[in-house]
């Protein structure tokens, strides 16, 4: 059974925090995701990364403008 599209993309978007502890700017986080599957719909991913913060406030936090971070590196 394969994973709706937003997962995948939230799975994605918590591997490339994992591996950036400092954190990724919302423009790098977009160009990486499409760059791992372009098959998924911009907006989708756009919609993922806008509501990043507000759909997981115990695991990501914004330190700037901008930027998303993984909480345990706060």
């Amino acid at each position: 059974m394969t994973l709706p599209i937003t997962h995948q993309i939230y799975n994605k978007i918590f591997e490339l925090l994992e591996h950036n502890p400092e954190g990724l700017r919302w423009s790098v986080m977009l160009s990486k995701i499409r760059e791992f599957d372009p098959n998924w719909h911009p907006k989708t991913i756009n919609g993922s990364i806008w509501k990043l913060v507000e759909k997981y406030p115990d695991k990501v936090y914004k330190p700037s403008k901008g930027v998303f971070r993984l909480v345990k590196y706060k």
